[in-house]
């Protein structure tokens, strides 16, 4: 199948998106809009650890795609709701499949990550792995 983008020429349009959706926030931010619309403070107390001016900013630039919605309702204050946009729901099956991914993974990563520090400690340390010599 040809496109009419290339991911991997470095002057594609498509490596922004890529960036942004490999960013963790956007991830956790899309993966949370597939349970429906939510306001933004919904959206930061789900969401733990992403600072108010992040949240803000990564909203911004998934409306800007295409891949969420804002609607403002004219309450005092004014109320503010994300959803995912037809393209963002598209989207979210892929996202959520590699957001739990990790969630499901995560001891064998740990493992792994705890074997290949002990190797490179031994490394550092001039102690051949046995499995080299």
């Amino acid at each position: 199948m040809k496109f009419d983008y290339d991911i991997y020429s470095d002057r594609c349009p498509t490596r922004a998106v890529l960036d942004r959706i490999a960013d963790k926030w956007a991830l956790l931010i899309l993966d949370r809009l597939a349970l429906g619309p939510t306001r933004f403070n919904v959206l930061r107390r789900d969401i733990t650890g992403i600072s108010q001016k992040v949240l803000s900013q990564t909203l911004k630039l998934l409306e800007r795609d295409g891949l969420i919605s804002r609607t403002a309702y004219p309450t005092v204050p004014v109320t503010v709701e994300y959803a995912l946009t037809p393209l963002g729901e598209n989207l979210t099956e892929a996202v959520a499949a590699f957001a739990h991914w990790a969630e499901s993974n995560m001891e064998a990563i740990r493992k792994a990550q705890l074997a290949y520090d002990r190797r490179e400690r031994r490394s550092d340390a001039g102690v051949t792995p046995k499995a080299s010599r």
